[in-house]
């Protein structure tokens, strides 16, 4: 697998257009960070000019070389361990306002808010997501947020992105969720939910937890 201190090496060869180059699979998955904010688990990766072709369990992609920040090892993120009833109840009233005011229901909201940041409202991810919703910065100025750790601010931008999120995708619920969690970006390239381990994860867990266990993720 790469080690942390070659992954920026790695990149760099990339970025400079390098012919076909094909590095060993991992021992065991890596996650391939992109500018979208996306973290891709992969078991493999080769770059090929100014393409880079990861391998996951499950098929290969090709993505833009220049899309890829940094290639990270598996044993730095930790699984989130169940949240305690408790932990929402300080959220129930910002959570009702949110719903309310977006047209949402607020069970949707309370399992997107677990999902993201297991009700830590001082969640902070790698990829530079915060707070309860783990809004990323250019979210949280496109929606006015002034203290991204705020669970009333956190909560009604994160609420009213899924909601424009929704309307963008014609309320299909699965794609909404994809798109907040890889990027709309993603999600149209791809035409539906990106072939992503965690992406896909991430919307069947929620989609699960809604009650939505029969939505096809094709």
């Amino acid at each position: 697998m790469m080690h942390p201190r070659r992954s920026s090496a790695f990149l760099a060869y990339l970025a400079c257009g390098a012919t076909l180059l094909t590095l060993p699979a991992a021992a065991r998955a890596d996650y391939a960070v992109l500018r979208s904010g996306a973290r891709l688990h992969i078991t493999g990766y080769e770059a090929a000019g100014k393409r880079a072709r990861l391998t996951f369990r499950g098929g290969v992609i090709e993505v833009p070389a220049r899309d890829i920040v940094s290639i990270e090892p598996e044993d730095t993120f930790r699984a989130i361990p169940p949240a305690p009833a408790a932990a929402q109840e300080p959220y129930e009233n910002l959570i009702r306002l949110a719903a309310e005011k977006n047209g949402l229901d607020e069970a949707l909201i309370e399992d997107v808010i677990k999902a993201e940041s297991n009700f830590n409202p001082k969640a902070a991810s790698r990829k530079r997501a915060r707070g309860l919703m783990q809004l990323l910065p250019e979210t949280a100025a496109e929606y006015s947020v002034r203290d991204v750790f705020d669970p009333a601010q956190n909560i009604a931008a994160g609420t009213h992105y899924l909601k424009d999120l929704l309307t963008r995708y014609r309320g299909d619920l699965k794609l909404a969720l994809a798109a907040y969690n890889a990027g709309p970006e993603v999600v149209d390239r791809y035409g539906g939910v990106p072939p992503f381990l965690e992406t896909r994860q991430y919307v069947q867990r929620i989609l699960s937890a809604y009650g939505k266990t029969s939505v096809a993720l094709q």
